[in-house]
């Protein structure tokens, strides 16, 4: 193991790099009193730098409520951050989104009831960012391409004048990501796109996105909580708690040699379908701190089993974790370097 500092060096300018985020945070505010005032902040993301690669699919996983959607929503300038910078090829975008930013950058949401206008038919809903961004005026046009779009997610003709009700929930998900596919992105930012489907579903979309990303030449930033979901499609994973990171690495490296304590306890909770499999299984006490007011130091350390079973170390729960490299693309935050 290898201690090392956050590296400065403009990795963003790798022409391989399409994605760079340099130390976000992203804080919501909580309003009180009288006069709804600003008395506290919801530490969302907390500190997070990562690179997207031309072509790669990163997973971004980790419980619910720990920031995971907010990194996506923060890159597509939904809500503004705190401090820190994003890249797209190398140019700075945190500070000046753009409408061809907006084409080159899309994202699916995780709730597909929620992202469809139920009085639009499918050729509207579609279309709207033809219209609006790639400036298609005849309905002609619009329908040809819309259609183009919906045989690409495998629908047909008989689709485009029908409405969002009248499709199932997998049906409603080839919708989404067809509308995204709209305008020729390079990213699309993937939150939970298979979380309100059925697992023979979930199989199907996953294919699909699969098929796409090597059709279309797409980088896929993929939000999940489903650890077998995310090793099925990721090339890289980063595993968050609490607004931060505390691993990241390849599929490979961090599934078959997880090494911080919440990783190996994440992977201990998955299903397993073969019985003859055993598994240890770690039991993390206690329940997620709040991120209004963290934990000082490590923000795992309350949870962790190697700070209770060594004694409760003092750096622990008062240092900022370090940076460890473990080899290959392997890095874990953690101050237990033993």
């Amino acid at each position: 193991m290898t201690l090392i500092e956050e590296k400065t060096e403009d990795s963003d300018r790798d022409p391989e790099v399409i994605l760079s985020v340099r130390n976000l945070r992203t804080y919501y505010p909580v309003l009180g009193g009288l006069f709804r005032r600003k008395i506290a902040e919801v530490k969302a993301v907390d500190g997070v730098t990562f690179n997207l690669y031309n072509k790669e699919t990163l997973g971004l996983v980790g419980e619910s409520g720990c920031g995971k959607t907010t990194i996506g929503n923060t890159i597509l300038n939904l809500v503004s951050a705190k401090s820190g910078e994003i890249y797209y090829k190398g140019v700075r975008i945190d500070n000046n989104f753009t409408n061809d930013l907006r084409k080159k950058i899309q994202m699916v949401f995780q709730d597909p009831d929620a992202s469809l206008n139920p009085r639009w038919k499918i050729v509207n809903i579609i279309g709207e960012p033809l219209r609006i961004l790639e400036r298609m005026k005849k309905t002609r046009e619009i329908r040809k391409r819309v259609l183009e779009l919906l045989e690409t997610v495998s629908m047909k003709m008989e689709h485009l004048d029908r409405y969002p009700h009248e499709f199932s929930g997998g049906q409603k998900q080839r919708i989404i990501i067809a509308r995204a596919l709209a305008c020729n992105p390079e990213i699309i930012i993937l939150d939970e796109p298979t979380s309100a489907l059925d697992v023979s579903v979930q199989a199907q979309i996953l294919n699909l996105l699969k098929d796409l990303q090597r059709k279309f030449n797409l980088s896929l930033l993929f939000i999940t909580h489903d650890l077998s979901v995310v090793q099925h499609v990721a090339d890289r994973i980063a595993v968050m708690y609490l607004g931060k990171f505390v691993e990241t690495g390849t599929i490979e490296e961090v599934f078959y040699n997880p090494t911080h304590p919440y990783t190996r306890a994440l992977l201990s909770a998955r299903p397993t379908f073969d019985p003859t499999t055993k598994t240890s299984r770690v039991i993390l006490e206690g329940d997620v701190p709040s991120p209004i007011n963290p934990p000082s130091g490590c923000p795992f350390h309350p949870r962790c089993p190697k700070y209770l079973e060594q004694g409760k170390s003092m750096a622990c729960s008062e240092d900022v974790p370090k940076k460890i490299h473990l080899g290959g693309e392997h890095y874990i935050w953690c101050n237990q370097t033993k």
